[in-house]
């Protein structure tokens, strides 16, 4: 595929500049956080390591300067922004690269659907290249962990993630059973893949200033753990079953049990085949023990 050289990441000033020239301004009922620090930039791109045969999903693009970067290493970009005027931007910038689309809408449907334009973007891009899929993005805080758990949960898939989050959102990817911040979104990451935390980030990186640190975080799906989940929708609705109530003991959990789940009647036998006390907690158990949970509930759903 022939395509331009795009122009170079974007510093503070011209990111001014092109929002000033479109004659609009940085919304904070969008909470739009620039990152700033091209240093950082391109260490998110590096820890990547985006190859010519992958797709780069990027959601809240901005104005652009991330996707330029990733447009020149990627085999396709989709660039997703909800701010009709920074998407405008954005497809401006990128006018001359062959390799990138510019998708303008909210990358959620609802909660826990990905919009369905994107959903055709990516299907379109995997009959021209082969590689993987990955999500690399200065992610807006108040999608960011639903933007994650879809990824992970399907139907598309990504298998890696590169991305910054409000800090708090980092601190719950990584946490570990029985901490404070375990739960939902660290159970499903630490059960499909893995997690760590690349670096801590001070709000001065970005432009305006958010309230709060962020980081930058890396997941990569790892194909042996998810093959040992039997039914995905059905390990997300055990760990949704017991995490809605993490303050109860296991076996008191079981009474809010509904639609499939509610038609388990044996759990004290599940939980002694699966070597879980049903009197601890939900936030103390293991990724690997709502797995084996969730798979021997399905067993027994299948009889």
């Amino acid at each position: 595929m022939c395509r331009q050289k795009p122009k170079q990441m974007q510093t503070k000033q011209q990111i001014q500049q092109l929002i000033a020239a479109a004659g609009v301004s940085v919304s904070k009922r969008l909470g739009q956080h620039f990152l700033i620090d091209l240093n950082l930039m391109r260490l998110l791109i590096d820890s990547a390591q985006i190859r010519s045969s992958d797709i780069v999903l990027e959601v809240g693009c901005g104005t652009g300067s991330l996707t330029q970067a990733i447009t020149d290493k990627a085999g396709v970009t989709i660039a997703v922004e909800l701010d009709p005027a920074l998407a405008k931007i954005t497809g401006k910038q990128l006018a001359q690269a062959e390799n990138v689309q510019v998708v303008n809408c909210d990358i959620l449907q609802n909660k826990n659907t990905i919009d369905p334009a994107v959903t055709s973007a990516i299907e379109s891009a995997r009959r021209k290249c082969s590689g993987r899929l990955l999500l690399v993005s200065n992610l807006p805080y108040s999608v960011a962990s639903a933007v994650v758990l879809n990824l992970v949960t399907g139907p598309a898939t990504a298998d890696a993630m590169y991305v910054t989050v409000q800090k708090e959102v980092a601190e719950r990817m990584i946490a570990a059973p029985g901490s404070r911040d375990y739960g939902t979104l660290s159970i499903f990451l630490a059960a499909t893949g893995d997690v760590k935390m690349i670096r801590t980030l001070k709000p001065t990186v970005f432009w305006p200033q958010p309230m709060v640190d962020s980081a930058m975080v890396s997941f990569v799906r790892a194909p042996d753990k998810v093959s040992r989940i039997e039914d995905m929708e059905l390990f997300g609705e055990v760990v949704n079953l017991f995490m809605g109530h993490r303050r109860k003991m296991l076996k008191a959990c079981t009474r809010f049990a509904r639609d499939r789940l509610g038609r388990i009647n044996n759990w004290p036998e599940i939980f002694q085949s699966c070597s879980v006390e049903p009197s601890v907690r939900p936030e103390q158990i293991r990724p690997e023990d709502y797995v084996a949970l969730a798979n021997f509930c399905g067993r027994g759903l299948r009889k």
